[in-house]
């Protein structure tokens, strides 16, 4: 790490960088990450193309949101630790506290006809954008829908499939399938130096494998600190990602209803800085400010200790064959539960009583697909916004 007399922006400078981001960035990881690259290389050369592009590899491979992973190896690029830290915490805090705020509104508020109109709008298209999102990570992270693809890659597209019918029957999210994907695939492509030299590892690595605002519940705080720590620590790639994985909130744990749910996502659509903030309004909406610090806290905490601890070491980690092929098995396993889960979600958002399907919601959710595809310079804020207006309409005027 050079000294940091070298460079052209002081700490402070940074810091304020990323408030400023995490305040005024919208649309989303891919939006983000291209605004760092054009505001911190192109126009102020604070970093060079190839720091800017080891960074974005980094939080490509590791999980945790991209945006968020990025900016923290920038910063401690620069400034190590406390720069790190200092610049996350600035990264994430604008949009911690607009989500918060909109919590306390939306429990206030919730009960007024126009709100339930507008969320009821705000429901098809979030279904709309988690969609596109499913089969955007899939196309990058497995392979296209192609029968070469199929033909070439069958090993990740058998683990998207498995994980995607798992989701799908089971509602749940298994965490020790998805690690066991990165493991055997993993030994299958490019396994390690130790495992090769003694076949007795193997053995012992597959058994490791197997084995109201200040009011709160201490025991669920504990059990929402687990909860979001393993969200956090095992999506890849997009805050967009860990949305199909936090709709356990409401099957397995049933902190919040469905409705909810897709309402706290319309939250983290609106609003700046990384999406994955929507989980500060589920901590609010579970245990006041203390679920909200809670989720925050813990669903940013695996990323931030991943890319600080790797930081020092990326470019030789980044070459590892073995890393790359963990990286693959868990990422096509953890995918194809991502598109289980939005199959589930749009589900109970078309047919809430499971028999009659709502044409309103399904509308909107094509029109969002479209708009996102085909439009150019569209934005989700501006479709979420529009599906709220025409959730208001179909309410008030039909």
């Amino acid at each position: 790490m050079a000294d940091q007399h070298q460079h052209p922006h002081s700490l402070r400078d940074l810091v304020l960088y990323f408030l400023k981001l995490g305040a005024t960035g919208f649309g989303g990881p891919v939006a983000l990450i291209g605004y760092m690259h054009r505001d911190l290389v192109v126009e102020h050369h604070w970093y060079t193309e190839e720091e800017y592009k080891e960074g974005l590899t980094l939080a490509q491979l590791a999980p945790g949101p991209l945006a968020s992973q990025l900016g923290t190896y920038l910063a401690f690029l620069h400034y190590g630790y406390l720069g790190a830290t200092l610049a996350s915490v600035a990264f994430v805090l604008p949009s911690f506290l607009m989500v918060v705020a909109l919590g306390i509104a939306y429990k206030m508020f919730n009960g007024l006809p126009w709100m339930q109109a507008a969320f009821y709008g705000v429901g098809g298209a979030v279904v709309g954008i988690v969609g596109i999102s499913s089969y955007r990570l899939t196309t990058k992270s497995v392979g296209d829908f192609t029968l070469e693809s199929f033909r070439s890659k069958w090993l990740l597209w058998l683990f998207f499939l498995s994980t995607f019918a798992l989701t799908f029957i089971s509602q749940a999210q298994v965490l020790w399938v998805f690690i066991g994907a990165g493991i055997f695939y993993m030994l299958l492509k490019s396994p390690p130096d130790w495992f090769t030299r003694s076949k007795a590892n193997a053995n012992a690595l597959w058994l490791i494998a197997s084995a109201g605002f200040w009011r709160w519940d201490a025991r669920l705080l504990r059990q929402m600190a687990v909860f979001f720590t393993k969200a956090g620590g095992f999506v890849f790639g997009s805050g967009l990602a860990i949305i199909p994985f936090l709709h356990a909130t409401v099957t397995d744990y049933h902190w919040i209803d469905e409705k909810t749910f897709l309402d706290a996502v319309a939250v983290a659509m609106i609003t700046p800085g990384p999406v994955l903030i929507t989980v500060a309004f589920i901590g609010y909406l579970t245990q006041g400010m203390p679920g909200a610090l809670v989720a925050a806290f813990f669903v940013f905490l695996p990323a931030f200790l991943i890319t600080i601890i790797i930081a020092p070491y990326f470019k030789r980690i980044a070459q590892n064959k073995s890393i790359k092929a963990f990286v693959q098995g868990i990422t096509a396993a953890v995918i194809g539960a991502i598109a289980g889960s939005v199959v589930m979600i749009a589900i109970k958002t078309f047919a809430p009583d499971r028999v009659h399907v709502d044409p309103v919601p399904v509308i909107i959710a094509i029109l969002t697909v479209i708009s996102l595809l085909y439009v150019r310079k569209m934005r989700e804020p501006y479709v979420i916004l529009a599906a709220a207006l025409i959730g208001i309409a179909v309410r008030y005027l039909l």
